[in-house]
């Protein structure tokens, strides 16, 4: 047996016989699930590039509050039947990003500490709700119970004194934006962008986090790896054709979305074919398109889209055509 298969069972016998790493072992592979990985060194390396990123714009608390918040959800799903799915860390995820989320666009008091507990609990709460109503379709909740549930305490800021919107945009009406060419984007650094797009997952905008986060899916899935380059890459030069507005493009917001869309169409939900990468690469760009309404919804109401974009556009394309759909999924 070679040495990382030889670790990997070592480590599973661990988390078997001792709680704690057990415990450990989950909230690992919760952090992974935002991209879809089962694989607690995914997450592991997920986590060093969240606290790379975040203390790299100065913001520790993100890191602090992504541990927090997957802990926190991790220990909710507990109380949850179903050990399943909560072993492969599907109750902790949305946790994970309520904790980065809130102390990016919140000023961290002990109330947001408090806000990022409470988040955590609820998208646990929202998970099982948004999956039973969802079961008919046999798709996922995705990050949807993430994005309503920091919406809600977003929102909520604006009449709390309480909370303070420090990474708040001004509500405002949206307008037609002024942006030079297409070519505007090949002036810039095109690798920056591309690893961008990639952090931007956790609201971060950092060309090493976003190596990393391709590092920790290349060790779960090779597949998932190159969908997330290639949802990223696809996304930007999207974008840049519509002229969309070129800051948004070169820090990767424009990307994000597409690149959790290119990982679940392409690799999580549908096996890697031909046929399927057609469908992918039409999910992609659609992905791109849902971003822009989102971020002209939003606007007036001062609010992120967060990952509403790929969830949208995502269900779209999880729900219809027996045909594209694997066979696991036509039961």
């Amino acid at each position: 047996m070679n040495a990382p298969a030889e670790v990997s069972s070592q480590w599973q016998r661990m988390s078997q016989s001792n709680a704690l790493i057990g415990f450990i072992d989950v909230t690992l592979r919760g952090c992974a699930q935002v991209m879809f990985q089962n694989n607690p060194l995914t997450g592991l390396i997920f986590f060093i590039a969240i606290f790379w990123a975040a203390y790299g714009e100065g913001n520790p608390a993100a890191a602090y509050g992504c541990v927090l918040g997957t802990v926190v959800a991790t220990l909710t799903g507990l109380g949850l039947p179903d050990r399943t799915s909560w072993r492969a860390g599907l109750y902790g995820y949305n946790g994970c990003l309520v904790g980065v989320a809130l102390p990016t666009f919140l000023a961290m008091t002990p109330l947001v500490w408090g806000c990022i507990v409470l988040g955590s609990i609820v998208s646990v709460i929202a998970t099982v709700c948004i999956a039973d109503v969802l079961k008919t379709w046999k798709i996922a909740a995705l990050t949807a119970p993430f994005v309503l549930t920091t919406w809600v305490i977003l929102l909520g800021s604006y009449m709390f004194s309480g909370l303070h919107g420090t990474g708040l945009s001004t509500p405002k009406l949206p307008v037609a934006v002024s942006v030079e060419t297409a070519e505007t984007l090949f002036n810039a650094s095109l690798f920056t962008a591309l690893f961008q797009g990639i952090s931007q997952v956790y609201l971060f905008s950092s060309v090493i986090a976003g190596v990393l986060f391709i590092i920790g899916l290349a060790v779960s899935s090779l597949w998932a790896a190159v969908f997330a380059l290639v949802g990223s890459l696809l996304a930007m030069v999207t974008a840049s054709i519509l002229s969309a507005d070129n800051s948004d493009i070169t820090s990767g917001l424009y990307s994000f979305s597409a690149v959790l869309t290119a990982i679940a169409l392409g690799s999580t939900f549908n096996k890697p074919s031909w046929r399927i990468l057609a469908y992918t690469l039409v999910g992609i760009v659609f992905t791109v398109f849902v971003q822009g309404a989102m971020n002209a919804l939003m606007l007036p109401i001062g609010i992120p889209t967060l990952t509403m974009p790929f969830v949208l556009a995502s269900w779209l394309f999880l729900v219809p055509n027996q045909d594209v759909m694997p066979a696991h999924r036509q039961v």
